[in-house]
Formats: structure tokens, C-alpha cells, sequence
């Protein structure tokens, strides 16, 4: 389930390199915020994969709703004269390399059990071919 999300952002990279339409500046503020939030719930949607947790409705409205929200936020800001737009990037910006350092730590574990699963086995392949040798001396 977690390729939907992948192939959505995949999709929306294509469609912005087709498309090549520059933004006006005022546009582009609240797009980036809006990609931020966008990134932040993919980060946190494989974050919940790799724990079990991922849940396809919760993804969508999430993100839906983070990516309305954060650009409503900073479309507000702008219109009573606060920058929320940067208020937005450090929160999304401190959330998604929270996720990526959870999502980095889970496969470095998952490697590391792997190596260390690789050299219990080889002992035990060790031990059962040395065993039948130990009995033959002991004879």
C-alpha cells in the first residue's frame, strides 16, 4: 500500500515538469508549503508502514488535510502581515527528518539483525561439521 503514495508523488513531478508554467511569487509560497506538508505525510505514511501501522484513509485525509491546512495557514499569515510561511517550513522541515531518521534507523536495524542472523547461522553450520569430528578422536 505504501506505492500509492510513491506513485502520487511521481505522478504530481511529472505533471509539474509537462505542464512548465512558472508560478507568480504569492502562488509560490503557499505551493511550497503545501509540497512540505505533502512530503511530511508521505514521510510519516512509511514510517507507519514499516511499523505496521499504515492505514490508506488515514494517509489521504491526512494528507489532504495538512497540505489545505498548511497553505490556508500561510495565506492567512500573508493577509494580516505574519510570515507563517516560515513558521510552516520549520515545523514540516523538523517533522520530515524526524520520520526519515525513524525510517533510517528501522532499516538499519533490519540489516543489522540480518548480518547478525548470517553469522549465528555459519557458526551453527561450524559447530555441526566440527561436532562429527570431535566424536571420531573421542573414538
Amino acid at each position: 500500500m505504501i506505492l500509492i503514495p510513491i506513485l502520487c508523488l511521481l505522478l504530481g513531478a511529472a505533471i509539474a515538469f509537462l505542464v512548465n508554467q512558472p508560478l507568480r511569487g504569492e502562488f509560490g509560497i503557499y505551493i511550497a508549503v503545501a509540497c512540505l506538508a505533502g512530503l511530511d505525510s508521505l514521510f510519516g505514511a512509511m514510517r507507519s508502514s514499516q511499523e505496521g501501522k499504515f492505514r490508506t484513509d488515514v494517509f489521504v485525509s491526512g494528507f489532504a488535510f495538512n497540505t489545505l491546512a498548511a497553505s490556508g495557514l500561510a495565506w492567512l499569515g500573508d493577509r494580516i502581515g505574519a510570515n507563517v510561511f516560515l513558521v510552516c517550513a520549520f515545523i514540516f522541515g523538523t517533522r520530515i527528518f524526524n520520520n526519515l531518521s525513524l525510517i533510517r534507523r528501522h532499516w538499519l536495524t533490519q540489516w543489522q539483525d540480518a548480518q547478525l542472523k548470517k553469522r549465528q547461522e555459519a557458526l551453527q553450520a561450524q559447530a555441526a561439521a566440527s561436532a562429527p569430528n570431535q566424536q571420531a578422536k573421542a573414538n
